[in-house]
């Protein structure tokens, strides 16, 4: 009977042994990554103050639409900075589950069908535990409500704390921030405002995709007609664009997003209309009128001048907001004078390749617009550039910091953060996971000389720019030199071709020093130090 027993604890035993997984390799020495998502790319949990009931209200499929207009729609406080829900006794939290991972991994756990469609941080989690990144140890995630300033200091401090448990729970290592889109702006306002904090706890930032300059099309789009966070077929049980619209027209969040109108654009982003006006004669004629960035703002205030929600029978109007803009036009002076600090290493990595909406334009010949407040109710048409599909190529390089690379990678907004490119360049800036012996950075992007002169004259009716200095490269390994100089011929028949090579100035200034543009090509250039 003993024996008997004894077989039997083995054979469970044994069966225990084949249904447990394996456990995940960790490495003990990598530096701890946090990972900051953009906007709409947190999960928000509203909490109910009078039975302190909690339920996840951003982002769910069934009910999304109902959740969003009783428990997210606000009004921005001016006196404070924030936007509160417009229900009193709703409060809204981030869950900090899996040491802040859960709010930024997978946006609605529940969704089986289409779950790909709310992803966030998830392939990238995933294959950072294959490297050897442990969760609470190495790996950790920081969500925070979207709606909000990227300069409220409610939303600093928890940061600021975030980062010194981070810190505390590795063992007291230094942090890698991997921000995406609008996280790398609260990431610049937090290095503005608290250098100290940022100096003591981080190593690298490595800003992904993220709108330094504002996303021209996108946004002037959204203060008209509204945004849909997914594509396709899930549209049908999400949220509607104009519940969407009607939440994000109170959010310092989006005006922080708006073009930057002091940024010397290659082309300046305009806002369009097709009016029908009358001649001094009195006839109709057809015009298209253009607005800069700052004329802009008389449209959208016209435009939205009627707008208004009707929310629990009571009437609520929500034009554009010239509180928030007055706020957001602080935090873009924050952003400005914003430097990494001494110690510090930053790198930006941003989508091209595709078509990114820069000016929009409303009506046409045919249909044009009688009355602006009828804005809304028109499709916008958009002139595009190179980007990510959201934010322009020109506004994510140009940070104006002082960056050890900056990297351009053929990708979609949200779909660069799964990109197996992206992957590799972030294993190799963070040291983790068994080398790739068939990565070279020099692949990726270019060394730029310490110092340089550029001289640019017409030859043959050509804009032909030389270096005065050579080319200088040290690789990390010297059976790297072949691949070099074999770029450096590509770079000379470049020239010699006559077609224009951009080089980015990566010092303070970021992009705003001399360039010259690619006509086909976009090198993303770096100093030689992130080589030696």
């Amino acid at each position: 009977m003993a024996m008997l027993l004894e077989d039997i604890v083995q054979s469970v035993e044994m069966w225990l042994k084949l249904m447990r997984k394996p456990q995940p390799y960790v490495d003990p020495d990598l530096d701890p990554v946090l990972l900051v998502p953009g906007i709409a790319g947190s999960i928000l949990n509203a909490v109910d103050g009078q039975n302190g009931k909690e339920e996840r209200v951003w982002v769910r499929i069934l009910g999304a639409d109902y959740k969003l207009r009783t428990k997210l729609w606000s009004r921005f406080d001016p006196s404070t900075g924030r936007t509160v829900s417009l229900d009193p006794s709703t409060s809204i939290t981030v869950p900090e589950e899996r040491y802040g991972l859960y709010a930024i991994d997978v946006l609605d756990p529940d969704m089986i069908i289409g779950r790909e469609c709310v992803y966030y941080f998830h392939d990238m989690i995933v294959e950072m535990i294959k490297w050897g990144f442990q969760e609470g140890k190495t790996l950790f995630g920081f969500g925070y409500d979207f709606r909000q300033s990227n300069r409220l200091q409610e939303t600093l401090d928890r940061l600021a704390a975030k980062l010194e448990s981070v810190y505390k729970a590795s063992g007291g290592k230094k942090i890698n921030i991997i921000s995406h889109s609008m996280g790398g702006l609260l990431i610049k306002c937090f290095m503005a405002l608290h250098s100290d904090i940022f100096e003591k706890y981080v190593k690298n930032w490595i800003a992904i995709a993220a709108p330094f300059r504002g996303a021209p099309g996108y946004i002037a789009s959204t203060f008209l007609n509204g945004m849909s966070f997914v594509d396709g077929w899930e549209q049908n049980f999400f949220i509607s664009k104009w519940s969407m619209h009607q939440l994000l027209i109170e959010c310092p969040s989006i005006y922080e997003l708006m073009a930057c109108p002091h940024f010397h654009w290659q082309h300046i982003p305009l806002l369009e209309i097709w009016r029908e006006k009358q001649d001094p004669d009195g006839y109709p004629r057809i015009i298209l009128e253009s607005y800069h960035p700052g004329e802009s703002i008389d449209i959208f205030k016209e435009a939205l001048s009627g707008n208004s929600v009707d929310y629990d029978g009571e009437i609520v109007p929500l034009p554009f907001n010239l509180e928030i803009l007055k706020w957001a036009k602080e935090t873009q002076k924050v952003l400005s004078h914003a430097k990494v600090p001494s110690g510090v290493k930053f790198y930006n990595i941003y989508g091209i390749n595709l078509e990114t909406p820069h000016s929009v334009c409303y009506g046409s010949e045919e249909t044009p617009v009688t009355h602006l407040q009828e804005l809304p109710f028109f499709q916008p048409t958009y002139v595009c550039v190179d980007g990510d599909g959201t934010v322009p190529a020109e506004s994510a390089k140009a940070d104006g910091l002082h960056a050890e690379a900056r990297v351009g990678v053929p990708g979609e907004h949200r779909g660069i953060l799964c990109e197996p490119h992206v992957f590799r360049i972030l294993k190799h800036w963070l040291k983790a996971g068994a080398p790739d012996p068939f990565y070279n950075p020099i692949n990726d992007y270019v060394i730029l000389p310490t110092a340089f002169e550029m001289e640019s004259h017409q030859e043959k009716g050509l804009q032909v720019t030389s270096l005065k200095e050579e080319w200088e490269i040290v690789s990390e390994e010297q059976d790297n030199l072949d691949d070099f100089l074999v770029g450096v011929a590509v770079l000379l028949l470049h020239f010699s071709w006559g077609k224009q090579l951009a080089v980015e100035q990566h010092m303070d200034l970021g992009l705003e020093g001399d360039r010259i543009e690619a006509e086909e090509d976009t090198l993303a250039l770096a100093p030689l130090e992130d080589m030696k």
